[in-house]
């Protein structure tokens, strides 16, 4: 990793991470590190882990993908007949952490979900390839499965109602957006003595605190 740091230039990654690097939006410094990670073409740089849970507390987990980040959160999309879209239906509070270990940079969200407007599910649906496309209608997400042939024939069957035309978003995919409460950076450092920094959101203002590793 510093042998990297030091080809690249990564003033943080060789000698820690320090509060007057960070910005007082933790979305705009998000948005640093997260084009470092691109420019870098680090192995899927926009992977996430999804936390969510069922109301009576029961967890799971699972990796998503980053599609957009601004200053009203995080978003990714998926099925919303999922375990994952089910449970956030229910239970809006949900947790997501980006980790580059090429960087030793790691991010934290904790917040609450909503769904994104249908236009902007539209739009992502859209640029997305035929073939994810179609796989979004053919897969009953999270369903029980005879076989590999069930969802071969799905597919085929999807492929062959829209085939010489457009295929429309399913009304059970979309966006979710996160809109963090919460969001913690770390960068680690040698002998663990990491740094880790969190803003929480305090009457619509950030705060800026320095943790223990």
């Amino acid at each position: 990793m510093y042998w990297l740091a030091r080809v690249i230039g990564l003033r943080g990654v060789l000698y820690g991470l320090h509060e007057n690097d960070l910005d007082p939006d933790p979305m705009v410094q998000f948005q640093r590190w997260y084009a470092t990670a691109r420019r870098l073409r680090l192995p899927l740089p926009n992977a996430m882990t999804l936390a969510t849970a069922t109301p009576d507390g029961h967890p799971s987990t699972r990796f998503v993908l980053l599609k957009q980040a601004d200053r009203d959160g995080v978003v990714f999309y998926t099925n919303y007949q999922s375990r994952k879209a089910r449970e956030m239906d229910r239970n809006p509070h949900a947790a997501l952490v980006m980790y580059w270990p090429g960087l030793e940079r790691q991010v934290r969200f904790e917040g609450t979900v909503e769904r994104t407007s249908p236009a902007q599910s539209d739009a992502y649906f859209a640029s997305r390839a035929r073939s994810s496309q179609l796989g979004a209608w053919a897969s009953r997400q999270s369903e029980h499965a005879s076989g590999r042939d069930e969802l071969a024939r799905a597919m085929a069957q999807t492929a062959e109602t829209y085939a010489g035309g457009p295929v429309p978003r399913p009304p059970h995919w979309g966006g979710y957006r996160l809109k963090p409460d919460i969001v913690e950076f770390w960068q680690g450092r040698a002998a663990r003595l990491h740094d880790r920094f969190v803003y929480a959101r305090l009457d619509n203002q950030w705060r800026l605190t320095r943790l223990f590793p």
